[in-house]
């Protein structure tokens, strides 16, 4: 695993210093956020819970383009807590996200394409319905690395689809408890005379993907971003497919204040969902939705 890893790292640092262009070619772009949403109540006869929620963004695009080359850049960074009452505070946003692709013109809107995804979480996650002392995810627990050759459509700057028919996915739980309950599709621990052998840390599926992106003003300083991205596992189940949905729609205030409003829908069919007694139910639709005020400032 930790070959696997640093072969990924290579293939960026490759990719990186192999650029020999000026500045002038290059296109960064930034923000970092801290939004918030709270509730106060005082004598209040209907009942109800002091309530505050904050959540730290930083996004960040780095986009170079010369002739028929072009190479985009795109971290996405998030982390959030919500303290309810006098109860401990509950995660209520974690995100490390980082897509880079890598396109070479061939016609008009189309081209030749090499995009790698990765994604994972900074911090412990608990169920905290059911059990918030045991964690059941953690940093690069899971973690999901695609990489893939394929064919991308860009007719405008709002709008892109990369279909990769050919896609590697490696899963990766560094946590060796997680691993061995066969979390996130791994393969369970087994017992030999009563001991435990550790499971594998990771899994291989290869597949074909999907990544579609759309963004642009749709009022004025109001703007909507969706992202799509579906993956069908050739070697596991292909006619179940996983899915990843992000959408935020941005209401700027003024230079500085904004209201965010965002969703995000998945569906993994290797992630088993379990009721209050522990008991596995099967894959479920996911589903999250945030509004949220919040400060930020934009380079």
């Amino acid at each position: 695993m930790k070959k696997l890893l640093l072969s990924i790292l290579i293939f960026m640092s490759i990719s990186l210093f192999s650029q020999n262009d000026t500045i002038k070619n290059w296109t960064i772009k930034g923000k970092a956020s801290l939004n918030f949403s709270q509730s106060y109540f005082s004598n209040w006869s209907a009942g109800g819970e002091n309530s505050i929620t904050a959540v730290g963004k930083y996004t960040m695009n780095a986009d170079y383009k010369k002739d028929k080359k072009s190479w985009t850049n795109w971290l996405d960074l998030a982390l959030g807590y919500s303290i309810i009452g006098k109860a401990d505070p509950m995660k209520t946003e974690d995100k490390i996200e980082f897509i880079s692709a890598y396109d070479y013109t061939f016609k008009k809107h189309w081209s030749i394409s090499a995009v790698l995804t990765f994604k994972s979480q900074f911090a412990k996650g608990y169920d905290y319905a059911n059990d918030s002392s045991n964690h059941i995810s953690g940093f690069m627990a899971p973690a999901y690395i695609d990489l893939g050759p394929g064919i991308s459509y860009k007719p405008n700057k709002h709008f892109s689809v990369n279909i990769s028919p050919a896609t590697p996915r490696f899963i990766v739980v560094m946590d060796q408890d997680l691993a061995n309950k066969g979390s996130f599709g791994l393969t369970p621990a087994d017992t030999v005379n009563n001991v435990v052998q550790n499971a594998k840390q990771y899994k291989a599926a290869f597949g074909a993907k999907l990544l579609m992106t759309l963004g642009y003003d749709i009022a004025k300083n109001v703007n909507l971003s969706t992202k799509l991205e579906m993956f069908s596992d050739y070697l596991d189940n292909p006619q179940n497919i996983d899915v990843n949905w992000q959408t935020m729609i941005a209401l700027k205030v003024n230079s500085w204040l904004n209201v965010n409003i965002s969703t995000e829908l998945i569906y993994d069919d290797d992630v088993i969902i379990k009721d209050a007694n522990d008991n596995p139910l099967g894959p479920r639709t996911q589903f999250k939705q945030m509004l949220m005020v919040g400060i930020g400032y934009s380079f």
